[in-house]
């Protein structure tokens, strides 16, 4: 029997504004950003971008354990479909570190090797074949090193789109990192996941994301990052993602791993400066109504995953 949810949900440094991709917005100190995560009743983090921990694996660990969190993940971006690229070296050095905090999961993404998120190309036969044995290779490495792989369906990358992942999972071996706004944004449904494949979800992103800037985005009216900059992300039960029958069916099917809380967010400046909100504000409404779904039966009514 899996630990109650209370005990399975971690932070994620994007919620706090910080991101790997230059430009992206006013970027918190890692004292603040961990202190807060202590603070509020927070588990466990992922790792977040290069450099916002300290690079030795084992000094990222003791960074954690000096604020009492625990390392769940690393989000790592790395570029899958080019046949001249190995991207084992990349994924190797972030097991390192996650090996030694003594966390699970590798999260990847199949980059497209620009710098963003808002355009991408267009993958063929060759570049899908490719994509998939480095999918399967790199779930072969985290195994031999105790941890779990899982991939990272992420706007703006090769695998966005609901039928992309789908061919993921039909073509690989590799876990699933559900994340519940990127699979909308990118014309997914996140819910017929997590009812007709929570045997392959290996790890939750969790988010709630405004459906009206999704479709914006989808439509290529606006681009990902404007979105996210006007408010596209919300915290969980403010927006369009249904995060009670998610997290239903899984808990159902015997999901007993992480649920993390990503609110991504674009800082305009410090919290506090010119009126400007505190993101931890987001995360602890998001915190607060996950508990509440965590203490509700099981049982209960859920929507049809096929509605929608």
């Amino acid at each position: 029997m899996s630990a109650p949810i209370s005990q399975r949900v971690a932070g994620a440094p994007i919620s706090w504004g910080v991101c790997e991709v230059p430009g992206w917005g006013h970027q918190l100190a890692p004292d603040l950003v961990l202190r807060q995560m202590a603070e509020i009743g927070l588990a466990a983090t992922e790792f977040g971008p290069e450099g916002f921990l300290p690079d030795a694996p084992e000094d990222k660990a003791k960074t954690l354990a000096s604020y009492g969190l625990r390392a769940v993940g690393q989000f790592v971006p790395v570029v899958l479909h080019d046949p001249d690229h190995d991207p084992l070296p990349e994924v190797e050095a972030a097991i390192a570190g996650l090996v030694a905090a003594d966390a699970r999961t590798v999260v990847v993404a199949a980059a497209t090797g620009a710098e963003g998120y808002d355009d991408r190309p267009v993958l063929d036969a060759a570049g899908w074949s490719t994509l998939l044995a480095n999918l399967d290779r790199i779930s072969r490495t985290a195994a031999a090193a105790g941890l779990v792989a899982a991939l990272h369906p992420h706007v703006g990358t090769m695998v966005e789109s609901g039928e992309e992942t789908r061919r993921v999972l039909d073509g690989s071996g590799i876990g699933l990192c559900l994340d519940t706004g990127h699979l909308l944004i990118g014309g997914g449904d996140p819910v017929a996941v997590a009812a007709q494949r929570p045997d392959r979800v290996a790890h939750v992103h969790l988010k709630d994301v405004r459906l009206d800037l999704a479709d914006q985005v989808r439509a290529g009216a606006m681009s990902y990052t404007e979105a996210v900059g006007q408010g596209m992300y919300v915290p969980l039960g403010a927006g369009d993602v249904d995060i009670a029958a998610i997290v239903r069916l899984l808990e159902a099917a015997g999901y007993g791993g992480w649920y993390v809380l990503e609110q991504d967010t674009i800082l305009r400046s410090a919290p506090g400066e010119n009126g400007a909100a505190d993101p931890v504000d987001d995360v602890r409404a998001s915190l607060a109504h996950l508990l509440t779904l965590g203490t509700r039966p099981l049982d209960t009514p859920a929507r049809d995953a096929t509605e929608g």
